[in-house]
């Protein structure tokens, strides 16, 4: 997300300086979080229980012209999850990205790069690698397009039947009611993974659609945004245990609010309902998380 709103930025932004200075940008935040269903979705683990847990994040970014049409963007990302008790689950992930993008006046291309390391209760739990080239555009004064093709590759630790390598291709149209104030974002992707174990094997259809609207309240610029995403994923081979082919299909809410305060703070309150339907029992459940924060960002 942090990569397509670099991407709108840059395409919003009207001037042309070849000598742009290089900009540097962070934030931190801080919240708690009530989640029903604490769980590890990559593994399919759900514990049907729940829990309050303390978040932590920071992030920091650079950006740094490489001339009057291309730049360079590096990003560190963590983020730490503190359950009151399950500590088993507390989660820390680290996120280095890099993305390299050109503008024309009719046309952007770019290609970022991930790399994320995640961790369990203190233990490696999750690698990944991402490469992803892109190309955008305005069709017309309102709509913006963006086409891409996703690489991953990730690997688990101690599960090595789950390493897979994943090829995506995604597709998104902005509609903007009233520029960056105002907007819709629909959005489809097809997604094919391809893992050590075949049982873990699966292609996906995915559909998303987001609306955020900026508006002014007691002379504060505030932001909602509400969002749908839905995954229909079906698994190539017979899944042991329920002796058929794994079929999910997950829907995804999500209502986010922020308020700014003080000079560069913001409170964000979110919420969001999980429903996911699968004949495999243990992938096969519901999932509501709320939580508050304060972010701050210079």
């Amino acid at each position: 997300m942090a990569a397509y709103a670099l991407a709108l930025t840059s395409v919003a932004a009207e001037t042309e300086n070849p000598s742009r200075p290089i900009s540097f940008s962070a934030e931190i935040g801080v919240g708690v979080e009530y989640d029903s269903n604490v769980g590890v979705e990559e593994v399919d683990l759900s514990s049907n229980q729940s829990d309050y847990a303390l978040t932590l994040d920071a992030e920091l970014g650079l950006k740094k012209p490489l001339s009057s049409t291309t730049d360079l963007s590096l990003s560190y990302d963590f983020s730490q999850s503190l359950y009151q008790e399950f500590s088993a689950v507390d989660r820390q992930t680290h996120i280095l990205g890099a993305n390299l993008e050109t503008e024309t006046q009719s046309l952007n291309t770019g290609i970022t790069l991930f790399y994320i390391n995640s961790r369990l209760d203190s233990e490696a739990f999750l690698e990944l690698y991402r490469i992803s080239p892109s190309i955008s555009g305005f069709l017309s004064k309102k709509w913006f397009a963006r086409g891409a093709y996703v690489y991953w590759d990730k690997s688990f630790e101690n599960r090595p039947g789950r390493d897979a390598s994943t090829n995506t291709g995604e597709a998104d149209i902005y509609y903007f009611r009233n520029g960056l104030r105002s907007y819709f974002n629909l959005g489809y992707r097809f997604k094919d993974e391809d893992a050590d174990l075949k049982v873990h094997d699966f292609s996906s259809h995915n559909l998303k659609l987001r609306y955020i609207h900026r508006l002014v309240l007691f002379s504060r610029m505030t932001k909602l945004e509400l969002a749908w995403r839905y995954e229909d994923r079906d698994y190539s081979t017979v899944t042991p245990g329920i002796e058929e082919e794994r079929s999910d299909h997950r829907h995804r809410w999500r209502a986010e609010f922020e308020v700014p305060v003080l000079d560069n703070g913001a409170i964000q309150i979110h919420t969001g309902y999980s429903d996911y339907d699968s004949n495999l029992p243990q992938a096969d459940y519901s999932q509501v998380i709320t939580g508050v924060r304060f972010l701050h960002r210079w």
